[in-house]
C-alpha cells in the first residue's frame, strides 16, 4: 500500500472505515492507521467521523496521466515526447534531469503529487502537502548554447498568467521567477515559483530542467510555518479541475518552448510588462551583502530589469538578485 493509493480512495470525499480502507487495499486496520497518521503529518487534513471512519477536511482531485494527455490540443500532443505522473518523488526537476543523463528528457513532463526535496530559486525549499498543488518539471534541449535561454522564466510567468486568466484569475509577474497573487485585500502573495536548471555547453547544446510549482490549497497549519505572504489559486477560484489546469500549462508551456530558441524573449516581453507586479514603485534590491532602494521599471527583450536608482538606470541581469516592494 502507497500513500498514492490511500489518498486516491480517499478523494471522493466519501467517509471510508479503516476496515474498508484495509480490505480495498489488502491491509491491515493498523496498517491503514498508520498511513492515516502519515498523511496528517505530510500536512493533510482528516476528519475522523466516530464510528464511521475518515474523510478529507477537502476535496482532492488527484492527477491521472490519461486525463491530462486526453485534454491537450493536438499541437501539443505533437509537441509531447513523453508524461510522467508520479505520487511522490525527491525533485520533479531532478527526476528529468537523471531522465536527461539516460539520453532521454527532452519534450518530456514530470508531474508529482508529493515532493520530498523540492526547491525553490537560491536553494529553498517548496513543500505543499499531496495533491495540493501543481507540481511540475519540462525537459527541452536547446541547441543554440545559454544564450539562447534570456529571458526563459519571464517567459515561462507569461504562459501560466495567460492560462490563470482563462479560469478568471488575475494573478502578476514579479521578477525574474514569482508569480503572485493578491487573496485579501490588496497584499500579494506568492502563488507560483519557476526554477530553471541547465546542463551543457554554454556555447553549444545544452538541456534545460524547468520546475514550476503552484499553490493550490494551503492548509492553515502550513500557512503558519511560512515566513513570506503566499497565496493559494482554490481561494480566489474554487471547483477548478487540477487535470484540466495541467493540461492547460504543459500545452501553453510546450507551445512557448517550441517557438523559444528561434525568436528570444521579444514576443513575450510586452505581455510581461503588462503583468509587472511592482512597475513603478519603490522596490528594495538584494544582490549578495548589497542592498539598495530603487523605483522599478520595465524588462528589456533579454529579460533584464530596469531600475532607477539615484536617478540612474542600472540593469538587473538575474543570477542571484532579488527584488521586494518596498514599504
Amino acid at each position: 500500500m502507497t500513500i498514492g493509493n490511500l489518498m486516491r480512495l480517499l478523494s471522493d470525499g466519501e467517509v471510508h472505515s479503516g476496515e474498508q480502507l484495509g480490505e480495498t487495499l489488502g491491509v491491515s486496520r493498523a496498517a491503514v492507521w498508520k498511513q492515516l497518521k502519515k498523511l496528517e503529518a505530510l500536512g493533510v487534513e482528516l476528519v475522523a467521523v466516530k464510528g464511521r471512519g475518515y474523510r478529507l477536511a477537502y476535496p482532492l482531485e488527484p492527477l491521472v496521466g490519461a486525463r491530462i494527455v486526453e485534454h491537450l490540443p493536438s499541437q501539443a500532443r505533437h509537441l509531447l515526447a513523453r508524461l510522467f505522473v508520479e505520487d511522490q518523488l525527491a525533485s520533479s526537476n531532478e527526476y528529468l534531469r537523471e531522465r536527461f543523463l539516460q539520453g532521454a528528457g527532452h519534450r518530456e513532463v514530470c508531474l508529482v503529487e508529493l515532493q520530498t526535496a523540492g526547491r525553490g530559486r537560491r536553494g529553498r525549499a517548496w513543500s505543499t502537502p499531496w495533491g495540493q498543488s501543481l507540481m511540475l518539471s519540462i525537459g527541452w534541449r536547446f541547441e543554440s548554447g545559454v544564450h539562447a535561454l534570456e529571458g526563459l522564466s519571464l517567459a515561462v510567468g507569461v504562459v501560466i498568467t495567460q492560462v490563470l486568466e482563462q479560469y478568471g484569475v488575475s494573478p502578476k509577474l514579479k521578477w525574474p521567477n514569482d508569480i503572485l497573487l493578491a487573496e485579501q485585500g490588496d497584499e500579494l502573495g506568492k502563488l507560483a515559483g519557476i526554477l530553471i536548471e541547465v546542463t551543457g555547453d554554454a556555447a553549444g547544446p545544452c538541456e534545460v530542467v524547468i520546475g514550476i510549482g503552484m499553490n493550490l490549497s494551503l492548509p492553515d497549519s502550513l500557512r503558519a510555518t511560512i515566513d513570506q505572504p503566499v497565496a493559494a489559486l482554490f481561494d480566489a477560484k474554487a471547483g477548478i479541475s487540477r487535470n484540466l489546469l495541467a493540461a492547460d500549462v504543459v500545452a501553453g508551456l510546450l507551445g512557448m518552448l517550441a517557438a523559444f530558441e528561434g525568436v528570444g524573449f521579444g514576443p513575450w516581453r510586452d505581455e510581461w510588462n503588462k503583468r509587472h507586479a511592482y512597475a513603478g514603485e519603490p522596490i528594495r534590491v538584494i544582490q549578495g551583502e548589497r542592498v539598495s532602494d530603487a523605483i522599478a521599471g520595465d524588462v528589456d527583450e533579454s529579460g533584464n530589469l530596469w531600475v532607477t536608482e539615484n536617478d540612474h538606470s542600472r540593469r538587473l541581469s538575474g543570477g542571484e538578485i532579488s527584488v521586494r516592494r518596498r514599504l
